[in-house]
């Protein structure tokens, strides 16, 4: 389990048909072969590591319907380690596992920036004004929403501590809706 708050972002240094290998943050110094780390707010596990790498296998279905197949070499991704049982809970539960890629419509420079993404059609129903949206492993809240997009208001740090500071327009996102909303629909769903 994660929480969406980005540790560190960290370079793509090689990627094949089924390993993605990154930069190893400074950091990063409690990790293990088995350790999962989200990546881009995908959950993947290490593999293989040295001191200045860090290695993942990648399915197919996870190059296909997440943004990483995406990645080139040199990009930085957004990185978190799992939660430690003893950890703070500062943003809200993140599972890691990526429900679909928005893309990025608008960005809107206010007192503080607003991105508006695109929204699949699946997921439009678990993404309510207000609630918590994941997008590329970072826990926000949703500042608006129609049938076809959300906002998110960015402050400072998490544009430069994160990669939005880099997104443009068009640019891809991994989505991962609020779990407890997804629960809750489906609760409701089953009684009616």
């Amino acid at each position: 389990m994660f929480t969406g708050i980005i540790e560190t972002t960290a370079q793509v240094m090689e990627k094949s048909d089924d390993t993605l290998t990154l930069k190893r943050p400074p950091s990063f110094t409690d990790i293990k072969i088995g350790s999962s780390i989200a990546i881009g707010g995908v959950c993947l596990t290490v593999i293989e590591m040295n001191d200045q790498q860090i290695s993942f296998n990648v399915i197919p279905t996870t190059w296909q319907k997440t943004r990483l197949g995406d990645l080139k070499i040199g990009e930085r991704v957004n990185l978190e380690r799992a939660l430690a049982a003893n950890g703070r809970f500062d943003g809200h539960i993140v599972q890691g596992h990526c429900e679909g890629v928005g893309i990025v419509e608008n960005i809107m420079e206010n007192e503080h920036p607003i991105f508006v993404i695109s929204t699949p059609k699946e997921l439009v129903q678990f993404i309510v004004q207000h609630g918590s949206i994941t997008i590329d492993g970072v826990s926000l809240t949703v500042a608006g929403c129609s049938e076809q997009s959300f906002s998110v208001a960015l402050i400072p740090l998490t544009l430069r501590e994160t990669t939005f500071g880099r997104l443009k327009i068009g640019d891809k996102v991994n989505l991962e809706t609020d779990i407890v909303a997804r629960y809750i629909l489906k609760r409701g769903g089953e009684r009616g």
